[in-house]
């Protein structure tokens, strides 16, 4: 029987539809909420809130999830179109709502990231996700649905591997040892020319991580759907972009009173990010004219962003940085 997104809300008790659920912003003196462990044949529940994916890509995020030990089940509206997003806006929502709702799924996986996440974040139901809290993880376009979830729902989320990610042993050894294990993990550059760290300014601090894509990140301000960056670590990565179009973001950021507020700053990989053919900054120049006036720990380099080793990057919990060495140690556990 088909269910609407009305009737499905009613379903669960709730009397206000998601669209009219008044801002919650999140304070640093909220506790965040965790989401419970993943265990060896736990169910993952995959998504496509954002752009169009194909029947082989879920078969290929199938298999990787399975060589992991975990069950896979997917989203009613997972290979819908409507132009060049993965269904319409309501569907998509309703795919994450229902995922949320469903007790035998245990995480929740983007497929893939590229358009449409700011679109339906009116339409999710943040009371259903605080109570039933779990992991979702993704990166790229899926910034918007781990930043307003963190800030509306004070979930920790994770900024890792989308379903169509490369699995690689880097990735998921860092997935493993922080949503399967619970360890308090440092992160550390592997010894590779990619993962190569360039100091912006040394020095150690504290702070939960907040952050994600930069053009993502950028066209969400002035929007409710933000964690507090008050004494909190900055992380941003982004792809194909000219070094101009980066200035102009961190410029924003900055215009905006955000990065006067932050602890440290970590840019991750800005891949296939070029200067053009008239005269240019290089990225670093503009890193340093932009965040080292602000004498926080910063550096360039972190193994985050559109490349095929990945951190697990969780959205909201406490760290320690230290930008001598590009180092990112969790003071918490990420999940219970």
């Amino acid at each position: 029987m088909h269910i609407n997104r009305r009737q499905f809300l009613t379903t669960l008790g709730l009397t206000t539809i998601a669209t009219q659920i008044p801002p919650v912003i999140a304070k640093n003196s909220v506790s965040n909420l965790k989401p419970s462990r993943l265990k060896i044949g736990d169910t993952v529940g995959l998504i496509s809130p954002a752009s169009i994916i194909e029947t082989q890509d879920i078969e290929d995020a199938k298999q990787a999830l399975q060589k992991l030990g975990l069950q896979i089940k997917t989203g009613r509206h997972i290979l819908d179109r409507y132009g060049y997003l993965a269904g319409k806006d309501a569907d998509r929502a309703q795919d994450i709502n229902i995922m949320f709702a469903d007790q035998s799924v245990k995480a929740i996986i983007a497929m893939r990231g590229g358009w449409g996440c700011n679109r339906i974040l009116p339409l999710l139901n943040y009371p259903l996700i605080s109570k039933n809290p779990k992991i979702i993880m993704g990166y790229s376009d899926i910034t918007s649905l781990l930043l307003a979830i963190n800030a509306r729902s004070q979930l920790i989320t994770f900024h890792g591997a989308v379903a169509t990610s490369t699995w690689n042993q880097f990735t998921v050894d860092y997935l493993k040892t922080i949503l399967f294990d619970g360890e308090l993990v440092t992160m550390a550059n592997n010894a590779t020319p990619i993962g190569k760290i360039e100091v912006i300014t040394p020095g150690t601090a504290k702070g939960k991580l907040i952050g994600g894509n930069l053009s993502v990140l950028s066209s969400m301000i002035g929007s409710s759907y933000l964690p507090s960056w008050r004494k909190n670590i900055l992380f941003v990565e982004d792809i194909g972009e000219d070094i101009y179009r980066i200035d102009r973001m961190l410029t924003q950021l900055k215009n905006a009173g955000i990065l006067h507020q932050i602890s440290g700053f970590i840019f991750g990989q800005c891949t296939n990010c070029k200067v053009d053919d008239q005269p240019a900054f290089t990225l670093i120049e503009v890193l340093q004219q932009h965040i080292k006036p602000l004498g926080i720990p910063a550096w360039y380099g972190s193994m985050i962003g559109h490349i095929s080793d990945k951190f697990t990057i969780p959205v909201g919990v406490s760290v320690e940085i230290d930008a001598n060495y590009g180092r990112i140690r969790m003071l918490e556990a990420a999940v219970i």
